[in-house]
């Protein structure tokens, strides 16, 4: 099969072919979202690094035991460019692949994957149960709780803000700021 660079659109008809549940739907929007805010704020390709944060989690509702294995067997099927398959299936570096985070993007989206889902927690128990009046003490606060959102692996976020070179509060505030865009799509 031909290598194409794949379509926005090609990428979500993918998404939803293999997962139904709304939470990893949201967390998929949630990746995207942060990729494009951070490639925009770093003059990076938006388009590309979308696509890649909303297709990380592809195969995890159906093969959860195979995740990104199972991404890379389908991307691969789909004609997708091996930079792509390589990206997505670098996050699950040290838990589900030996493929370590190389480029920009693949340490940007390896720091910010776990991380979508602590922001999340901590908006929700907010009052407003929403990210609008989310601020970064409040995410480093419940960072330090860790019966908060137990489930996500502060050591994977830690280590990807030092492959990027940056404290874990500058990554939380582009996580904050690239999910506000999306508010309305992931319920906060």
């Amino acid at each position: 099969m031909q290598v194409h660079r794949p379509t926005y659109e090609e990428a979500l008809s993918l998404l939803k072919e293999f997962n139904e549940n709304e939470s990893l739907l949201r967390h998929a929007y949630s990746v995207e979202a942060v990729m494009r805010y951070v490639a925009r704020k770093t003059g990076e390709d938006e388009e590309k690094w979308g696509i890649i944060g909303l297709i990380h989690d592809l195969d995890y509702e159906l093969f959860p035991k195979e995740h990104c294995k199972k991404t890379k067997e389908i991307l691969e099927e789909h004609g997708w460019p091996t930079g792509y398959i390589r990206a997505v299936v670098s996050h699950g570096w040290g838990m589900y692949s030996d493929v370590e985070p190389q480029s920009y993007m693949e340490k940007v989206l390896y720091a910010v994957d776990e991380l979508t889902g602590l922001v999340s927690a901590a908006a929700l128990i907010r009052p407003s149960k929403s990210l609008a009046d989310l601020e970064v003490k409040s995410v480093i606060k419940k960072w330090k709780d860790k019966s908060f959102a137990a489930g996500v692996n502060r050591q994977v976020i830690e280590k990807g803000a030092s492959m990027l070179g940056i404290e874990v509060k500058e990554l939380v505030a582009d996580v904050i700021a690239g999910m506000k865009e999306v508010a309305d799509k992931i319920g906060l």
